[in-house]
């Protein structure tokens, strides 16, 4: 007998199990932003992004996809009305049209052990020079990570694109250069408010404010920043694993092709 998908409402529970909503920043919108057949239908297919662009909202639309898991808030100040002439609005309304609904689960699958955080962890740290980490910033969305040993800054660079996937990321470096990497600070999307003041050799978050850089820099710290959500992309697969394991075979989890970096280098 083919295992039963489960229902909305019991999907939602696999989702607050793998990123519980308390660990969410206050400001954050985060929970199930769209439902437009009720918590008590079944959930067959499920898609992974980390924006509702309108493609994406095509793509699962054209995949009847029932549920859409993404990391962005598609929905984050109060709407006053869905205008068909905004295309953010546009993703919403074809999400309504085409029956998905639309959960995010945003800063607490940062802060969750194992989420984003420690997804970044894991890729400035490598083998035997690994060390010790800990949370860091308001809320616990950041983490600090402490190497056995110091790298190279040109090296901890290739690490970075490497597991990125990027070919290119810009950096900002203190006058008297950058020592020994030991200490570094990291944080998914705009992590500047997060590693602010960190006691680190190094920040890597997608992006930061010119001030924050500026005093990073100031303080001895370099700055890496990798695009914001070039930052938060590559752990996708990481949790369509975890959803398959959590969800069983009774339903299909697919990563949508149409999300990408709205940013390239020309």
């Amino acid at each position: 007998m083919a295992a039963k998908a489960p229902t909305l409402a019991a999907a939602m529970e696999v989702l607050q199990g793998v990123a519980p909503p308390e660990l969410a920043a206050e400001w954050d919108n985060t929970g199930l932003l769209i439902d437009p057949r009720g918590r008590r239908r079944r959930i067959d297919r499920v898609m992974l992004t980390i924006d509702l662009t309108e493609a994406v909202a095509e793509e699962a639309a054209k995949a009847r996809v029932d549920l859409v898991v993404a990391y962005h808030p598609v929905i984050f100040e109060p709407l006053r009305r869905l205008d068909a002439g905004d295309g953010k609005h546009r993703a919403v309304l074809r999400a309504a049209k085409a029956g998905f609904a639309v959960y995010s689960p945003h800063t607490a699958l940062d802060a969750v052990e194992g989420g984003i955080a420690d997804w970044l962890a894991d890729g400035v740290s490598d083998g035997e020079e690994a060390g010790s980490r800990s949370p860091c910033g308001e809320g616990d969305h950041g983490r600090l990570v402490e190497l056995r040993r110091g790298v190279p800054f040109s090296r901890l660079l290739q690490r970075i694109k490497k597991w990125l996937g990027v070919r290119h990321v810009q950096i900002a470096r203190p006058k008297s250069g950058t020592k020994a990497v030991r200490r570094i600070g990291v944080a998914a999307g705009s992590g500047g408010s997060i590693l602010r003041g960190q006691d680190a050799d190094v920040f890597v978050t997608g992006e930061m404010s010119h001030h924050d850089a500026l005093a990073a820099v100031a303080d001895g710290v370099a700055v890496v920043l990798a695009g914001h959500s070039n930052t938060e992309r590559g752990y996708l697969p990481v949790l369509r694993k975890r959803l398959r394991a959590e969800f069983g075979v009774g339903v299909d989890v697919r990563i949508a092709r149409a999300d990408r970096d709205p940013l390239v280098v020309a």
